[in-house]
């Protein structure tokens, strides 16, 4: 059972160790789509390992398992892995591990139908304060104007993704304030920053307990919006994207002394006007393969035995 124990030990080594090291790097402000990069590789390595020990653990019990995964290897593989010695643990160890994939799955779906349901509330929330006139038909626009007193603007995901503004956001943002803050908004939609937030939600809901998760909750929702920032600065510049976050922002209170977690919108507006340097393009390339090299080293742990069978 030297292979299973092996993946658990390295996706509980993973879980553990990867907030602490992502915490302590300071260059995740500085490439922001890097560091998702680079945090998406790490949860598929856990997840990776998982997989993979109760798919061993499984052929190990069970003879069904085994026929399919073992069905076409040589012998001299299938007795590399030595499944017979497993022990009963093996079946216990499988079902927990098909157990946490079953809650996965349902978490992951709970999150989608959750945010399907308030998709369509706010969808009706905005045929209710932007009616259609008399006469008027609903052409689908992916442009809401809302009557309000507080300035706000955000993109209301879908098939016709739309983008809401209020009226009171159109009266502060001026010329190009206001074209950086659409390009900002542009930035989550193309890159589909929603689906990246539900699936890390799912997990940092089914499996509280589990540092990786909850730290890539929390990474996701802050690293999406520097990368949205990065999108709207390289258009704009730095200076009117920053202008356009305290336009919208100062009449909450968040520029003066308030709570952590109330500080993300001060902290992008001094990332944007103070920068760090960015990466070169070469060290962004090596750091982007290294981290695609991460999934792959369960990957590595579970075919070692067959591998050196058939070398020898």
């Amino acid at each position: 059972m030297m292979v299973p124990l092996a993946l658990m030990m390295l996706g509980a080594l993973a879980a553990a160790m990867a907030p602490r090291l992502m915490a302590r790097a300071d260059w995740p402000d500085r490439e922001p789509v890097l560091a998702l990069w680079v945090w998406q590789c790490v949860v598929a390595a856990v997840l990776l390992c998982c997989v993979l020990a109760m798919s061993l653990s499984g052929a190990a019990a069970w003879e069904a398992v085994r026929s399919h995964l073992f069905g076409h290897a040589p012998r001299v593989v299938v007795e590399a892995y030595a499944l017979k010695a497993y022990g009963p643990w093996s079946g216990v160890l499988a079902g927990v591990l098909a157990g946490g994939g079953a809650w996965t799955a349902v978490m992951l779906t709970r999150e989608v139908r959750g945010a399907r349901a308030r998709r369509r509330q706010e969808r009706t929330d905005l045929v209710r304060r932007a009616p259609l006139l008399p006469g008027e038909e609903r052409t689908g626009d992916r442009l809401v104007v809302l009557e309000g007193d507080r300035p706000e603007a955000w993109w209301l995901p879908g098939a016709t993704p739309q983008l809401v503004i209020t009226t009171a956001a159109l009266r502060r943002l001026k010329g190009r304030q206001l074209d950086a803050l659409i390009a900002h908004e542009q930035g989550h939609a193309r890159a589909r920053h929603d689906v990246l937030l539900h699936c890390a939600s799912a997990l940092a809901a089914g499996f509280p307990q589990v540092p990786v998760f909850a730290a890539f909750r929390d990474q996701v929702h802050r690293l999406v919006e520097l990368a949205a920032d990065d999108v709207a600065s390289r258009r704009f510049g730095r200076l009117t994207i920053a202008l356009a976050l305290v336009e919208l922002n100062e009449d909450r209170g968040v520029f003066g002394p308030c709570p952590a977690h109330h500080t993300e919108v001060p902290d992008r507006v001094h990332r944007l006007l103070a920068p760090a340097p960015r990466f070169t393009p070469g060290r962004r390339l090596r750091m982007t393969a290294i981290a695609a090299l991460v999934p792959a080293v369960p990957l590595l742990v579970t075919f070692m035995p067959g591998l050196s069978a058939l070398t020898y």
